[in-house]
């Protein structure tokens, strides 16, 4: 029981450790993996906490979420865009990182080939947590992440694979190409195919079910179940776990309810920090200063050797792929930092492998800490030295002005409320009122002004007005719910509609952010009959997607009720979505005829056999449209 207590405290004091640094890198806008680290190194001279990170943390519990939750989130179009580059870095790279690491560590620092060979692979698997991070938070191009956290996502199965090999053929001192090839593809492949039938699996259950909690764990039973049953037939964990959260993220989530989807993305982000926060604050707590200190020469040997092989990845091997600007191959190169993989595979050498153990083990900490320390804290400083996140004159321009704005007209509220209180004469207020007020409308015309001239930046704020519009609806909902105005069953229909335009396309206002009323972008006429019950569902999944809608009642006709007919004019590229709004909102199911409404329109309802009760959508395409 004593021993239960002291992990239950000692989990709570990370915990602790973790929130307070969380804080202190929110107000200073340090990188958060980075200041995990040196919290660890400072307390590990000063405090008690004994830890010891072993392979089997890292790999059994630390890790799945980690690859789950990245692999959850990556967009399955966006990794076949760029996958012949992201194959080439993820197989290819990492064999090329083993070679030229053993190479170079074999001849400048003294160790034995085959010892060099296994520490090129164990350090091959790249770690860009605290990079991506940064990406978000200063808006880097989304290829680029892709590129780098797609990258990271297989050398890590690739890497895991790889180091076997090289640590079976230091152990029984020959090597035989032919059989190590097999064995990489029965492991990497096995891994693979483990994870694509469990995840399509789970993706066919969750389809099945309306119940958040239940696809909740059945989410979290596929992250670390798949990396266990794969590790059971001896194929590579981390991919499994990679080809699971992907089949998850992509074809699941068109299977999840919009409430599954937001408590999904919520509890995934949850435990990847509370993983990645475990992970960096130990290797703090676990590096022992001192022993890496009396290794400096053999640690810069395998830093020099780690740089070298990076950049011939980069600046080599990756130009066989899909182009890459030059700025981002520099990002790329620097990027590329080592973590928790190479530390787990590390730890894992057996300990009958002889001092050279505790040497690999303390090279792979050196390199680790200057990649984290070093690379992660100049990344921001390179972006910036790049210009790779900078922002346009126009921009910055907006920014000016709104920011301007904005803080006179907090001013001239204030001075209001002063008069309001006494504590500023009417007589004064009469008399500066005019002036303020003139003040602010030439500052909100100057606004106006960059928005007329650069339109994109309308529809940005469009976007970003949307989203907190529909933040501020879910939060009135919530009241309500909690209130006891709105009954759990409503609570959760009309919450379901606000998740589901907040989860989905960002510019669903984008084209009349712009538009000039001549209808140019306008390539479908859309006519929906739904029924009157469904009216105000239909209305507002069209609203909340920036479907402008013209609405006419009748009544009779083959749906033989009162219903709505829906006159929408649709923008290029809007068709899809408005349809799946249709569909999600009508409570009968929707039948779509992309054809006229006449007499071939009747033949076609017959044909398809479609229920008076069934709500029915029709596509004219149009040629031109004038709005008058």
């Amino acid at each position: 029981m004593s021993e239960l207590l002291q992990a239950e405290s000692l989990i709570l004091e990370l915990f602790l450790i973790v929130a307070v640094v969380a804080i202190v890198v929110r107000r200073f806008q340090f990188p958060y993996t980075v200041a995990l680290v040196l919290a660890g190194l400072a307390l590990s001279f000063r405090s008690g906490l004994e830890i010891e990170l072993t392979s089997e943390l890292i790999l059994f519990l630390l890790l799945p979420p980690l690859v789950f939750e990245a692999a959850f989130h990556l967009n399955l179009r966006q990794l076949r865009d760029n996958l012949a580059t992201i194959g080439l870095l993820a197989i290819p790279g990492v064999i090329l990182n083993m070679l030229v690491v053993g190479g170079i560590l074999s001849y400048g620092a003294g160790l034995s080939l085959a010892v060099a060979m296994v520490f090129g692979a164990l350090i091959a698997a790249t770690d860009p947590v605290s990079v991506i991070a940064i990406f978000r938070r200063l808006g880097a191009p989304k290829r680029l992440e892709v590129l780098l956290e797609a990258e990271s996502l297989f050398n890590d199965g690739t890497a895991v694979v790889i180091f076997g090999l090289a640590l079976e053929v230091l152990q029984l001192g020959k090597f035989n190409f032919s059989e190590a090839l097999v064995e990489f593809v029965r492991t990497a492949g096995g891994g693979l195919i483990v994870g694509i039938v469990l995840g399509w699996l789970v993706s066919w259950l969750i389809g099945r079910i309306d119940d958040h909690l239940i696809e909740t764990t059945l989410t979290t039973v596929l992250a670390f179940g798949s990396y266990l049953v794969a590790e059971q037939f001896h194929f590579s964990g981390v991919l499994a776990v990679v080809a699971a959260g992907l089949m998850s993220g992509n074809m699941g989530e068109r299977a999840m309810s919009p409430t599954t989807r937001i408590a999904l993305v919520n509890l995934w982000e949850y435990f990847a920090f509370l993983a990645n926060s475990a992970v960096f604050l130990m290797i703090g707590l676990d590096v022992e200063v001192i022993s890496l200190v009396s290794r400096w020469r053999l640690v810069l040997w395998a830093i020099g050797a780690v740089l070298v092989s990076r950049a011939l990845s980069i600046y080599g091997l990756a130009r066989l792929g899909n182009p890459i600007p030059g700025r981002w191959r520099h990002v790329l190169f620097w990027g590329g930092l080592r973590g928790a993989i190479a530390l787990a595979l590390a730890l894992s050498l057996p300990h009958d492998f002889g001092p050279d153990r505790r040497t690999l083990i303390e090279m792979t900490y050196g390199v680790v800490l200057f990649s984290l320390v070093v690379q992660g804290l100049s990344m921001n400083g390179l972006l910036d030295r790049l210009g790779i996140t900078e922002k346009s004159e126009e921009q910055m321009e907006y920014e000016r002005r709104h920011a301007r704005a904005m803080a006179v007209r907090a001013g001239v509220e204030h001075i209001r409320r002063l008069s309001e209180e006494g504590l500023i004469s009417a007589h004064s207020w009469r008399r500066i009122e005019p002036m303020l007020q003139q003040r602010v409308e030439g500052l909100i015309g100057a606004v106006q002004e960059v928005l007329h001239e650069s339109p994109y930046l309308e529809v940005e704020e469009m976007v970003a007005a949307r989203r907190e519009m529909l933040r501020a609806q879910r939060s009135m909902l919530s009241n309500m719910r909690t209130s006891g105005a709105l009954s759990q069953e409503i609570y959760e229909e009309l919450v379901a509609e606000v998740d589901t335009a907040l989860r989905s396309d960002e510019e669903a206002w984008a084209p009349y952010a712009g538009q000039t009323g001549e209808g140019e972008d306008i390539c479908h006429l859309l006519m929906a009959v739904v029924q009157a019950r469904d009216l105000e569902s239909a209305s507002n999944a069209l609203a909340i997607r920036g479907v402008r809608v013209t609405r006419i009642e009748s009544r009779g006709g083959f749906l033989r009720t009162r219903n709505h007919v829906l006159l929408m004019g649709i923008p290029r590229g809007r068709l899809p979505a408005t349809l799946e709004a249709l569909e999600s909102s009508c409570r009968q199911r929707v039948e779509y005829l992309p054809l006229p409404a006449g007499e071939e329109g009747k033949e076609a309802l017959e044909a398809r056999g479609v229920e008076l009760n069934a709500a029915v959508t029709f596509a004219f395409d149009v040629e031109r449209c004038e709005v008058i």
